[in-house]
C-alpha cells in the first residue's frame, strides 16, 4: 500500500523546488495550473506585483463541458485554449509554465498543447 502522506509530501517538495526557480527570473508572468479531484484551475500571475492578470477554471459556470468531472483530457484542451484567449486580450504572449509539482504528462501535456497553439509561448 502507497502511505499517501509520503507521496503528497514529495509533490509538495517538487512544486517548492519548480516555484523557486521559476521566481527567481520575473522577466514573465507564471502561468500555474492547479489539480485536484474534480477540476483544473490556471492564473497567470505577476510575481513581481503578486497580481492575478488572467484566469481560467473548469469550475466555471459557463465553462463548454458539461459532464460530473472536468479534470479529463478534453475539458483541458478547452482550457487551454480559453487561458490563451484571455491572455491575449490581456496583451500577455509569452509565460512560463507551474505545474505545482504536477508530472507534464496526459492533461497537463493536453493542456500546455492547446494553450501553445492558441498563442501562448512557454
Amino acid at each position: 500500500m502507497i502511505n499517501k502522506n509520503k507521496t503528497r509530501e514529495k509533490q509538495l517538495r517538487r512544486a517548492e523546488r519548480i516555484r523557486y526557480k521559476l521566481k527567481k527570473n520575473t522577466d514573465r508572468p507564471r502561468l500555474v495550473l492547479n489539480k485536484t479531484n474534480r477540476y483544473i484551475t490556471v492564473q497567470i500571475i505577476d510575481d513581481s506585483k503578486g497580481n492575478t492578470l488572467a484566469a481560467a477554471s473548469t469550475s466555471e459556470k459557463d465553462f463548454p463541458i458539461k459532464s460530473f468531472s472536468r479534470k479529463n483530457k478534453n475539458s483541458a484542451q478547452e482550457l487551454g485554449k480559453i487561458i490563451a484567449e484571455r491572455a491575449k486580450s490581456k496583451g500577455i504572449a509569452r509565460v512560463k509554465l507551474d505545474r505545482s509539482g504536477s508530472i507534464f504528462h496526459g492533461n497537463i501535456a493536453s493542456f500546455a498543447e492547446s494553450a501553445r497553439e492558441g498563442g501562448l509561448e512557454f
